[in-house]
């Protein structure tokens, strides 16, 4: 279920210091650039679930997240989805506005609860317009993205449950300051398109290992190095990428 947020938790930041947000690519912004848009972000808590865009429609805010992960997911008639890429604080969305298109053509919603800003999607564009270099940082994010998504399709093909598994426990880790990752069986059943059971097996076969351990709903990454491994390959490009295109991941 995907929830509204009350508007007593959304407060205006016309005084916002760039040095205090922690969102990668607002402080990698000129501070000119950063001016542009400051006295339009707004600070909000965003809770498990939700809702930064919904497929089809029109996008009024862009959300610049400084803690928590979210998903981006594509869903066809008949109920069939599945996640094709998250997020957190080296991101924004949706980058369908990069491209001035209004219109998001995903569902994106917070699977781990976290905060960030949103400013209203028409003083981005107007951003974009006045900035070169604005519109260059924000089209290098929507590449490096689009280079995530495709690892994703290709992890998806080619990768075992167990190896698309680790793959995307990494990339949650990479958003989660290396703290214990909260998601639940179910939870990852549906961002992965498989069975409940076959993500109990799957992190049985991690735990194992002694890559992970799974208790209570919080999973701890026990040899980062070995997951990464056990990934195949397919966690990493979309990483390098980033940093090539935008910095430090």
């Amino acid at each position: 279920m995907i929830i509204a947020l009350a508007l007593t938790e959304v407060k205006n930041m016309s005084n916002l210091q760039q040095s205090t947000v922690h969102n990668k690519l607002l402080s990698a912004l000129d501070p000119v650039d950063f001016s542009r848009l400051a006295p339009h972000l707004e600070a909000l808590e965003l809770p498990r679930l939700y809702e930064l865009s919904s497929s089809g429609k029109i996008a009024n805010y862009c959300y610049f997240l400084d803690r928590g992960i979210a998903s981006v997911v594509a869903q066809v008639s008949g109920g069939r989805k599945a996640e094709i890429g998250i997020f957190g604080s080296e991101g924004m969305f949706p980058t369908s506005l990069i491209m001035h298109d209004p219109t998001a053509p995903y569902s994106t919603f917070m699977q781990v609860a976290g905060h960030g800003y949103r400013i209203q999607s028409i003083h981005v564009s107007h951003a974009m317009e006045q900035s070169f270099n604005l519109r260059s940082l924000l089209l290098r994010f929507a590449q490096a993205m689009s280079v995530q998504t495709a690892f994703t399709a290709l992890s998806n093909a080619t990768d075992n449950i167990e190896q698309r598994l680790a793959r995307w426990l990494l990339m949650c880790h990479d958003r989660s300051n290396g703290e214990a990752i909260g998601l639940t069986h179910a939870f990852i059943s549906e961002v992965l398109a498989v069975r409940r059971q076959s993500v109990t097996t799957a992190l049985h076969v991690l735990e194992g290992q002694h890559l992970i351990s799974a208790e209570r709903n919080q999973i701890k990454i026990l040899d980062r190095q070995g997951l990464e491994s056990f990934a195949s390959g397919t966690y990493g490009p979309a990483e390098a990428e980033y940093r090539r295109l935008v910095g430090p991941f």
